[in-house]
Formats: C-alpha cells, sequence, structure tokens
C-alpha cells in the first residue's frame, strides 16, 4: 500500500513558507508517496504542487509584519469560534486521511499562535494506531526567543511528540544553534541541506543582461526598498545599466500601480517573472531581501548580490542569514533601518566590483534529500513493529 503524508504549513505574511513545503511535498510525490498539503495561509495562484494534492483551510494571514494580529481573507481578526471551525476540519482530514507520516511545517518550533489546532493535531495523530511518524520541517534560521520559557515548551513539545526535526539547511553555513539551542533536541535534529526550488523558463534574449534586478519575492514587506531603488536609480546609481524592478503581487495595489508608472529611460518597472533565475544569472547585481528562497536564488545562480534584509517588528531572521553569507564574501548587506539612496547606490557599487559567489560546497539537495530520509525512517519504523 502506497504510504501517505500529511504535510501543515502556514504562511502569514510572505510566500516563503507555502512554496518550500510545496518543493518538499513535490520530493515526496517522487519518492512515491500520496501527499495532502494542508495549507492554512491565503491561496496562491500557480503554485507547483508536482502532483501533490492541496487542500485548503479557511485561510489566515498576519495583518502587518509585527505578526500581532492574525485575520481571515476578508480581514476581520480570527477568534475562537474561527480558531475552533478550523480545528474541526483539520482534526476531521487527519482522520479521513490516514496518513503514515505526518509533517508541519516550522511548528513546534515557531508558529506557537496556532497551537490551538497544531497540539491537538499532534496529540491525536500520536494516538492513532498505528502510530504514524511525526515530523517537524523547519528552515536554517529560528525567529530567536528571549523568553526561557517559550524555549522550554518548544523543546518539550518535540521530546514529547516528534521523531525527527527536519532542519532545511547546511551546518557548515548556519548551524541551527546558531538561533535555537539545537544541543537540547540533538536527538532529533537531521540536516537535509537547502530546499532548492525550480529555475523556471529561460528568459528572452537580453532580458537581464548586465542588469542590476531589484527584486522582493511576494512584495509585502518590500516597498520600502522598492522605494528606494527607484530614488538611487534616479539620482544617478549605476546609471550606464539598465535597472529591472520587479514588484510582487502580495504587494499593496495602489504601490504596485503608482511604481508601475515610475518609468523612465533605462529603468523597467514590471510584474514579478517565472523565469526569475535565469534574469540572475545573466544581471550584473542583484539586490534584494534575505528570505530563504531568495538567498537559494543569489546561490544557485551565483549571482552577486546586496541584500537588504527585512528586520521589522523584531524579526532577525534575514539578517542573520544575510550577515552569514557577507561574513562568506559572498553578498554586500545594507541595514533596513539604514537604507538609503546613497548607501544602495554604494553597495551595489562594491557588489559589481565582486567575484561571484564560489558556493558549490554548500547542500543544496533538501527536498530530495528530505524525501529519502522519510521513506528510510518509515522502513525503519515498519521493521521495529
Amino acid at each position: 500500500m502506497t504510504a501517505r503524508v500529511l504535510f501543515h504549513v502556514q504562511h502569514l505574511l510572505g510566500t516563503g513558507h507555502l512554496r518550500r513545503a510545496a518543493t518538499i511535498a513535490a520530493a515526496l510525490v517522487r519518492q512515491g508517496f500520496v501527499v495532502e498539503l494542508v495549507s492554512g495561509g491565503m491561496p496562491l495562484a500557480g503554485l507547483a504542487l508536482g502532483g501533490a494534492t492541496l487542500v485548503q483551510l479557511p485561510p489566515m494571514r498576519a495583518a502587518d509584519p509585527t505578526f500581532r494580529v492574525l485575520v481571515d481573507a476578508q480581514g476581520a481578526p480570527v477568534d475562537e469560534v474561527w480558531k475552533s471551525r478550523r480545528r474541526a476540519m483539520l482534526l476531521a482530514r487527519l482522520d479521513a486521511f490516514a496518513p503514515d507520516v505526518v509533517i508541519t511545517e516550522l511548528f513546534p518550533l515557531g508558529r506557537r499562535a496556532l497551537s490551538y489546532e497544531l497540539v491537538p493535531l499532534v496529540e491525536a495523530a500520536s494516538q492513532r494506531r498505528p502510530r504514524p511518524l511525526i515530523l517537524a520541517s523547519v528552515r536554517d534560521i529560528l525567529a530567536i526567543k528571549t523568553d526561557e520559557a517559550k524555549r522550554d515548551e518548544m523543546i518539550a513539545r518535540v521530546r514529547a511528540w516528534y521523531d525527527r526535526v527536519l532542519v532545511h539547511g547546511d551546518r557548515a553555513l548556519i548551524p541551527l544553534a546558531a538561533s535555537f539551542p539545537e544541543e537540547q533536541i540533538a536527538d532529533r535534529v537531521v540536516y537535509t541541506g537547502y530546499i532548492d526550488g525550480e529555475d523556471g523558463p529561460k528568459p528572452p534574449p537580453g532580458d537581464g543582461e548586465d542588469e542590476i534586478i531589484v527584486s522582493v519575492g511576494g512584495g509585502a514587506v518590500g516597498e520600502h526598498l522598492l522605494r528606494t531603488a527607484l530614488a538611487a536609480r534616479a539620482a544617478g546609481a549605476a546609471r550606464a545599466r539598465r535597472w529591472r524592478i520587479l514588484i510582487g503581487a502580495d504587494l499593496a495595489a495602489p504601490v504596485r500601480a503608482e511604481l508601475a508608472v515610475r518609468i523612465e529611460p533605462g529603468c523597467i518597472v514590471e510584474p514579478a517573472r517565472r523565469d526569475f533565475r535565469g534574469l540572475l544569472r545573466r544581471c550584473h547585481v542583484s539586490v534584494s531581501q534575505a528570505g530563504y528562497n531568495t538567498a537559494m536564488d543569489v546561490l544557485t545562480t551565483r549571482a552577486r548580490a546586496v541584500f537588504v534584509p527585512f528586520a521589522s517588528g523584531g524579526e532577525s531572521e534575514q539578517t542573520q542569514r544575510a550577515a552569514a553569507l557577507v561574513q562568506r564574501g559572498w553578498a554586500r548587506m545594507v541595514p533596513e533601518a539604514e537604507l538609503s539612496p546613497s548607501r544602495l547606490a554604494e553597495a551595489i557599487e562594491q557588489a559589481g566590483r565582486s567575484v561571484r559567489p564560489d558556493c558549490d560546497w554548500v547542500r543544496m539537495n533538501g527536498a530530495v534529500e528530505s524525501a529519502r530520509l522519510v521513506q528510510a525512517w518509515l522502513m525503519e519504523q515498519s521493521v521495529s513493529v
């Protein structure tokens, strides 16, 4: 009988969590699993699932970059009734699908606000007979918790319910210990390598060639960077080169419309493109934030890069990732609090004079390795029963 995987993922602001989970889900399908990807975030058009089935829960998102208020698809704060209904739907899916493997993305080392549905999910899964394999899927860097009680709770949940914690990174580049007390769950932690997405189509001839490519992923928190980049270009930065400004779909519609008309000779403003990696391979310098997926795009294409990591609301993940790449000599960084047209122009000039990153040793086969590990652990479990 074909093994089944139930994979829960929740994106609250950007789309990186969902895209990374979808890439892993597709690798699991290629390994022979039947996969249901249960998404609790806003629907994302054109998501590549590779044969996995998407199960959409009533969507929820963060109202702003602080993540303090969670709202439904209509923008209304979610209440206990709403949460209860969504929890019931998730538990019903667990019963109906009867998975051999349950994976929770980020939880229990993050997504504490979803404890109302994820604690019941893993508790119910752990009580099923036969018991499914229960795994956590986490990125290379976690949000640093200064509250010791919260850290202790995360550790206790791992030890109580989880068979393994899949860390989608490379310890030689960024160890989990840089953001979490890894030693306390060391017997459960397994590094898979980074999750590297697909290349997408090849760009038309000339597109991206020797350009300054400015991107913000989905764009939910990229307005300041886009405006600063346009101001730097207007002030004469890298004037001899063509600039291509890519606007994410999650950027507020009025802002998208306003930026789209700010076109001048030598500057292109357009929606984000599926051939993004092809553009990076040809570009002079990439300017972006430092989310997980974008950092992988930069390393895979070996683009010269300037990172302006998202740091609002006390966020430190992107700053840590960018700093690790800067330390290797693979990028330049402008802290978000110091971003100005002149600082950005200076960083672009420095990056343009640098060599391309020599990062071939970084493990980038995380999706395939995750699927292989899940299959191996499931086989071990069946033998031991």
